[in-house]
């Protein structure tokens, strides 16, 4: 199986799209800006979509599902939420087709023009205020914590597989609380959880902050974010978590009764993390060769190739390899044993390695005779021999290794590409010349950051939860900073 990917240090972008169709991942659909998502790429979603569920749940959440279409007149009543989703926005206005009388085809049903316009949802929070009016009287209905997978529709003009589509999957959560507080505790909790999820299952290192005014999400008083860098040196935003303080509660007249009887509006948090995440995943990882997978999100941590010339060798290899399939599936290894004789172990080994199977097993008859498999990593390409005795500990113990090393190698890659520069000159030289994460004094305004923004492209990824809190001055005005910000160019 050629690969034949265009190198990365040839042109980052095109290897990421050969990558992400001949990988088997997703593919353009006959809708422009959606996508096809393919078994394959599917799988590796729903590895993270079972983790991240699981994680909610632990946290306290359920799951529920509200409606695609949204009435336009809920969009106006919260003001800056509409301002920052109106032109992204689909709008369904007639509900049915009809025979063209020239026999031309299908046109819509003049007659069938709706008496409000559906709005096909960006993100939820109108219709799900809506609908938590009625939940909500008391404390004790309190704190309503509420998580929905859905699909959602952002109307992109230039898209790219996974990264921006106009139709994509994700994750919202919606919660409603009786303080601040509680609120703000909520969303702090989901910015962490989303990290430790893309730290140690993605194996991501990511930069937890808050964004800047003019970054927000539309509505909210605070966006918490994770921030990762990719092997271009651009960054890409993982997940947010906002603390909308009362906004839609005031929009949508969602009050609750307290304690002391006091009738008060309640505090609300949204968050979400998308199939954004799958590009995240290729371009951090992968190579040259293909996709390279953490083994706690790959569907097959390890694929077992049998070689042979006849059914007598088959044989003898079969035994082995079921015998050692049903061994470590009994540990718990998500193991797959191609034994298809429609293609040869070489392609098979491309086929893998393409896919970014951490670990491959290859059997044949002088394998059999020594007792022995010969055993290949992916993300280092070692390949050892062991005993038919010592596959199972060994596999254990090397998907461990290879989840450790992936995240490792990340963290080396974001360390070496992030710069910290006292000047505005040094500030352009190093993110024309190394790109990557820029540590530097901004002086808290919107308008310094748009004209960054509109001389350099970069933007304010984050103000770090962690890092240096001195004060100094700005690198482009000059005047009192509080303390570094973090800059970069980004998906």
């Amino acid at each position: 199986m050629a690969k034949n990917l265009t190198p990365r240090a040839e042109d980052y972008s095109k290897w990421y799209n050969e990558l992400v169709i001949k990988a088997d991942l997703a593919e353009n659909s006959g809708v422009r800006g959606c996508m096809v998502i393919k078994p394959y790429g599917y799988a590796i979603w729903e590895r993270m979509q079972a983790e991240l569920d699981r994680m909610f749940k632990e946290t306290g959440h359920q799951n529920a599902y509200f409606p695609l279409f949204i009435p336009k007149s809920y969009f106006s009543k919260e003001a800056s939420h509409v301002d920052g989703f109106a032109k992204e926005c689909a709008v369904v206005t007639h509900y049915r087709l009809k025979n063209a009388e020239d026999g031309s085809g299908i046109v819509v049903d003049p007659e069938a023009k709706l008496e409000e316009e559906l709005i096909v949802r960006p993100t939820s929070e109108t219709i799900i205020w809506d609908t938590y009016r009625k939940w909500i009287q008391s404390y004790r209905d309190l704190p309503l914590l509420i998580n929905q997978w859905a699909n959602v529709v952002r109307w992109e003009m230039r898209t790219r597989l996974f990264l921006r589509t106009a139709e994509f999957l994700w994750q919202e959560g919606h919660t409603a609380h009786a303080t601040k507080d509680e609120a703000v505790a909520e969303a702090e909790q989901m910015m962490n959880v989303y990290a430790d999820f893309v730290e140690n299952f993605m194996a991501i290192p990511v930069v937890k902050g808050t964004k800047t005014e003019s970054e927000r999400f539309a509505g909210a008083l605070e966006t918490y974010c994770i921030e990762a860098l990719m092997q271009d040196g651009k960054a890409l935003q993982a997940g947010t978590s906002h603390f909308l303080g009362q906004n839609f509660a005031k929009a949508f007249d969602v009050k609750f009764t307290s304690k002391e009887g006091k009738l008060d509006y309640v505090w609300a948090t949204s968050w979400g993390v998308s199939t954004r995440l799958m590009g995240a995943l290729v371009m951090t990882h992968s190579d040259d060769n293909g996709l390279v997978l953490p083994p706690n999100l790959a569907p097959d941590q390890l694929v077992i190739v049998p070689i042979y010339r006849n059914e007598e060798e088959f044989d003898g290899v079969d035994a082995i390899a079921k015998n050692l399939m049903k061994q470590l599936r009994s540990k718990g290894v998500r193991v797959k044993y191609d034994n298809r004789d429609t293609q040869k172990p070489g392609w098979k080994f491309n086929e893998y390695e393409l896919k970014g199977v951490p670990l491959r097993i290859a059997i044949g008859p002088k394998d059999v005779e020594k007792g022995t498999v010969e055993l290949a990593r992916r993300d280092t390409f070692q390949k050892e021999f062991i005993s038919h005795d010592k596959v199972v500990n060994t596999v254990e113990s090397l998907l461990g290794e290879i989840q450790e090393n992936l995240y490792k190698k990340a963290i080396s890659h974001r360390i070496e590409n992030t710069s910290e520069v006292t000047s505005y000159d040094e500030f352009k030289k190093v993110l024309d010349t190394k790109g990557g994460f820029i540590l530097a004094h901004w002086d808290g305004t919107s308008a310094t950051e748009e004209m960054v923004k509109n001389d350099t492209k970069a933007t304010i990824r984050c103000i770090p939860l962690d890092g240096d809190t001195q004060p100094g001055t700005c690198i482009f005005t000059g005047k009192p900073s509080q303390r570094k910000v973090l800059f970069a160019r980004a998906y």
